[in-house]
């Protein structure tokens, strides 16, 4: 399907459907679909194609581990829609609850994905923290726009075919959710029939045409590596092994300087060994009192570990904006000043995650093990993780 017929359909669909609502939000990370979505619709209202709703609002989500260029991209679209008269709102997880203060202050581990705390934590739940505070202030129907494409992964078309027969979803022209259980607004995404190829052609070729609009989309198609879909949404993401976001990013003219950021995900990783974790003792019981099944896991991160590591973060941020204020070149943050305060206060106040006191023994301890026969081995605990 060319371009043209994409945007001809998005069209459609949001004749189709949005038009009932009173007021849009479009739900924006900054990626390649939201993005799309954003500036396709908003062209469309203003070449006059599309009706204006009552109240149209871009919530950003800015989890404050986006790869630099992708931000300064988002940021400058962000500009843009001000100036269009359109409100802009820049969400932000609670202190407390951002990415390296929850993992270095209160000891919660590197997100793995067995335990992936990290989209819920710093994007999920904020944005719908945002979206019911701004609920407060409307009058009428609101629909949350979003970014959702089809062919993104298998799992995900599962979920958009499942739906569809179910609490009142409708697909064909677009895919709208209704009386989801728990919603705040009805969810609409009406660029789900886009391939991958044709959010390219749109960002690289005419979303940046006056005649369209004149959209800053070129920066951000450049932080993906061109047409490779390599964008994880954080700096070296801990989820994956190997992350071609950044890579691809420092192989961009002016970002270089950001090469020492392929430190974190080594430091992820040695974060996550016994020698710098807590582990529970074992005997913890159901209310039943039948045994868990996951009997001495390994916890929290030890306060030598978090102070460690937070001074490895910082130095790594030192070290991107040393080479960035030589070469004339934007700086970044990783962890800010209030952040790091907040970290050693935690750190200081001896906290732990729930469930957690600190008393449990370190996770590279000895450990009496008991064979078949009744023998009593001593054995090391992180040489019962590796093997």
């Amino acid at each position: 399907m060319p371009v043209g017929e994409c945007v001809e359909r998005t069209l459609m669909n949001m004749r189709a459907h949005a038009l009932a609502y009173d007021h849009w939000i479009f739900a924006f990370s900054g990626g390649k679909d939201s993005t799309t979505a954003v500036t396709v619709i908003v062209t469309l209202i203003e070449l006059g194609h599309l009706p204006r709703s009552k109240s149209i609002t871009v919530m950003y989500a800015d989890t404050r581990m986006e790869l630099p260029p992708l931000q300064a991209s988002a940021r400058a679209i962000m500009d843009r829609l001000r100036a269009m008269g359109i409100t802009v709102m820049e969400v932000v997880a609670p202190m407390d609850e951002r990415f390296f203060v929850y993992m270095l202050g209160r000891g919660v581990p590197p997100p793995s994905n067995t335990f992936r705390w990290c989209t819920p934590q710093i994007k999920v739940e904020p944005m719908t923290a945002a979206i019911e505070r701004h609920m407060a202030g409307l009058d009428g129907r609101a629909l949350t726009i979003t970014g959702v494409r089809r062919g993104e992964s298998a799992a995900r078309d599962q979920r958009i075919s499942l739906s569809c027969s179910k609490n009142g979803a409708e697909c064909g022209q677009g895919w709208l959710q209704t009386d989801i259980p728990g919603a705040l607004t009805d969810t609409f995404a009406p660029i789900d029939h886009w391939s991958l190829c044709m959010v390219w052609d749109w960002l690289t070729v005419f979303a940046p045409w006056s005649q369209f609009g004149a959209w800053p989309t070129g920066l951000l198609a450049e932080g993906y590596g061109g047409e490779e879909d390599m964008r994880t949404g954080c700096v070296e993401c801990a989820l994956v092994e190997h992350d071609g976001a950044l890579g691809a990013v420092m192989r961009m003219q002016g970002w270089d300087h950001l090469s020492p950021l392929t430190e974190l995900k080594r430091l992820y990783r040695e974060l996550r060994k016994p020698q710098h974790r807590k582990r529970q003792p074992g005997g913890q019981t159901r209310k039943d009192g039948s045994l868990q099944s996951n009997q001495q896991r390994m916890g929290p991160l030890t306060f030598e570990a978090r102070l460690w590591a937070l001074n490895r973060v910082l130095g790594i941020q030192a070290q991107v904006n040393e080479a960035a204020a030589l070469l004339g070149r934007e700086g970044m943050v990783l962890i800010d000043a209030d952040e790091e305060a907040r970290i050693r206060e935690l750190i200081a106040l001896e906290t732990w995650p729930n469930g957690w006191t600190g008393s449990e023994p370190n996770a590279d301890v000895w450990l009496d093990t008991m064979h078949n026969d009744g023998s009593v081995q001593p054995i090391l605990f992180r040489d019962l993780v590796g093997s």
